[in-house]
């Protein structure tokens, strides 16, 4: 099952390219850049990607975008993803980014969007990978923030496909930003948000989610299987829900692959993706087969988590065919 895996063609919908900063090209731009991390080598940093919760892991994500400073980094930074998703067979890639990250430590909102444009043109011509970008509001950020990184975002919104909401989810619900939600969804944005996994009102945010914002997606979401009316709402409204079970071992107690698995009993349009792939180990193959193995998934089972990302994309319906046939191919071949 494993090669079969590795083999198959992807799409990923949960990733967030700051994420995918290994530490081998952290210390390389942190050179560059003539900036010191607190770390003497590269298996330093490793052991400290000692993550318990959602705010251990934040403390050293945002604390690794520290050499992050110029359009080329972000360049560095963005190819390096497409090239290691592209070796796993993935076709297309939905990438998030938190412009307020940077723009707080003095980076221009172009800067940054520059430099990863460009590494998904050159990924496209070289490697054939298709991405879209969704643009994050940091949730433990003020709303009013949020609206002055939208108004930033309007001159590239023909980059950016969409907006997300994500950070830490305490004390932060989904309602602390309807406004600039709704703002986005009129200047023909699509919308998601990360539901984080145990919250303290997971449940709760979930609806707000729903009922409040009118997300066209919800990124995690697992703790949707507590409220059978609300699991009844997600495959009414068709809704795609983004998992990432490696992370979800790191930052709660458990991967929630037995979840992934009821998920698609019911029904649900669920997917598996990688979300912060330099900090908790592991892409797309890999999040793949952990669950493949956890769950004890079947091939199709396997082959419906795949085809849920492909139907689930912001791709318009003849891509997301393409994309189908090619995996009707792959599986006809095996």
């Amino acid at each position: 099952m494993k090669s079969f895996i590795a083999g198959m063609p992807k799409a990923e919908l949960h990733v967030h390219v700051e994420g995918t900063l290994e530490p081998e090209l952290k210390f390389k731009l942190a050179k560059r850049n003539q900036l010191d991390l607190p770390y003497k080598s590269v298996d330093d940093m490793r052991k400290a990607y000692d993550f318990d919760d959602l705010p251990s892991f934040l403390k050293i994500y945002y604390e690794g975008m520290s050499v992050l400073l110029t359009e080329q980094d972000f360049f560095e930074l963005t190819y390096a993803y497409l090239e290691k998703a592209h070796s796993q067979n993935v076709l297309y890639a939905e990438m998030f980014f938190d412009p307020q990250a940077h723009t707080v430590r003095g980076i221009s909102f172009e800067t940054v969007i520059n430099g990863i444009r460009r590494a998904q043109v050159a990924a496209s011509e070289k490697l054939g990978i298709k991405t879209q970008l969704i643009m994050c509001f940091l949730r433990d950020m003020t709303a009013a923030s949020a609206v002055e990184v939208l108004e930033q975002s309007l001159p590239y919104k023909n980059w950016i496909v969409g907006v997300g909401l994500d950070s830490d989810e305490a004390g932060n619900p989904p309602i602390k930003f309807k406004e600039v939600f709704a703002k986005a969804r009129t200047h023909g944005y699509r919308l998601t948000m990360h539901c984080d996994v145990d919250q303290k009102d997971s449940v709760g945010n979930i609806w707000q989610t729903l009922n409040d914002i009118n997300t066209d997606r919800i990124d995690h979401g697992v703790n949707s299987l507590e409220d059978d009316m609300l699991v009844a709402e997600i495959i009414k409204r068709n809704l795609t829900l983004t998992v990432c079970p490696i992370s979800n071992g790191y930052v709660t107690p458990s991967r929630k692959t037995a979840e992934i698995k009821a998920m698609l009993k019911k029904g649900m349009r669920v997917t598996v993706n990688s979300d912060d792939p330099a900090y908790f180990p592991g892409y797309m193959t890999e999040n793949l087969i952990v669950t493949q193995e956890d769950a004890g998934l079947c091939k199709e089972d396997v082959i419906q988590l795949v085809k849920n990302a492909f139907d689930g994309s912001w791709l318009p319906e003849d891509a997301i065919n393409a994309m189908n046939e090619k995996l009707r191919t792959y599986v006809a071949q095996q």
